[in-house]
C-alpha cells in the first residue's frame, strides 16, 4: 500500500519505487529478523511444508494454488468493474481519468493486490524449499518474470494481455529454462540467452503496441 501511495500520489516512477522498496525490505529483514542468507523453517512447522510439497488427489498443491489464482484473476479482470477500469487505465490513463475513473486509488489497490500475490508466492517458495533464501533478492528471477510477461504477449505499455497470456508465457519460459538446464548450458550462457530473448521481445512489443503522443491525446480504449 505504501509503495502504491508513493507511486500514485508522489508520482515516483514505478520501477524505481519497486526496486528501492525491495532494497529497504531486504535490509530490514537482514538487520532485524535473520542474519543468515538461508533461513530454515523452524521445527514444529511440518504443516507449512504441505503448501509447497503436498498433493491434493495426486495434484501438487502449488499447481492447485496457481490454477485457483489464475481463475480468480481472470474473473476479476473480465467480469468486474475493477478489472475493466484496470484495462482502461493501462490503455490510456488520461482518457480513463476523463471518464471519471479515480486513477490514484486504483493504483494503490493494484499494488496492494500485487503485494498480496507476491506474499503468497513467497510462502509457496519458502515451503517448497523448507527455507527462506535471501539471495533471491539479488538473483535474475526478475528477468524471468519479465520474460513471462513479454513473451506472453502482455503489452508493457499497459491495456493489453489476459491471464491466459501469463500462463502461456510461464509455460514457454519454463520449457526454455528446463531445456537449457537439461542441455547442461552454463549459467552465464543461460543469462545471456535470456537477456537476448528479452531484448528481442521488448523490441517486438514496441513495434506491435506502439505508443505516441497522438494516441495518448485521442485515446485508444
Amino acid at each position: 500500500v505504501l509503495i502504491g501511495m508513493l507511486i500514485a500520489f508522489g508520482e515516483v516512477a514505478p520501477i524505481f519505487a519497486t526496486l528501492a522498496a525491495g532494497s529497504v525490505i531486504y535490509g530490514l529483514g537482514r538487520t532485524f529478523f535473520f542474519t543468515l542468507e538461508m533461513q530454515n523453517v523452524p521445527p514444529g512447522a511440518e504443516w507449512f511444508s504441505l503448501i509447497g510439497q503436498g498433493r491434493i488427489l495426486g495434484v501438487p498443491v502449488t499447481v492447485v494454488i496457481f490454477a485457483m489464482l489464475c481463475l480468480a484473476l481472470h474473473l476479476v479482470l473480465s467480469r468486474t468493474r475493477f478489472g475493466w477500469q484496470t484495462y482502461a487505465m493501462g490503455n490510456n490513463p488520461g482518457a480513463a481519468r476523463i471518464t471519471g475513473i479515480s486513477n490514484r486509488p486504483m493504483i494503490v489497490a493494484q499494488y496492494a493486490i500485487s503485494a498480496l500475490i507476491a506474499y503468497g508466492a513467497g510462502l509457496v517458495l519458502a515451503s517448497s524449499a523448507s527455507a527462506i533464501n535471501a539471495r533471491l533478492f539479488n538473483s535474475t528471477m526478475i528477468y524471468d518474470i519479465l520474460l513471462v510477461v513479454v513473451l506472453g504477449g502482455i503489452g508493457l505499455n499497459g491495456g493489453h494481455g489476459k491471464v491466459r497470456n501469463v500462463i502461456l508465457g510461464t509455460i514457454f519460459v519454463g520449457i526454455l529454462l528446463n531445456g537449457m538446464t537439461i542441455m547442461n548450458i552454463a549459467y552465464t550462457i543461460q543469462n545471456l540467452v535470456k537477456g537476448v530473448v528479452l531484448l528481442l521481445a521488448i523490441v517486438i512489443d514496441s513495434l506491435v503496441n506502439p505508443r505516441d503522443e497522438q494516441t495518448s491525446q485521442q485515446g485508444d480504449l
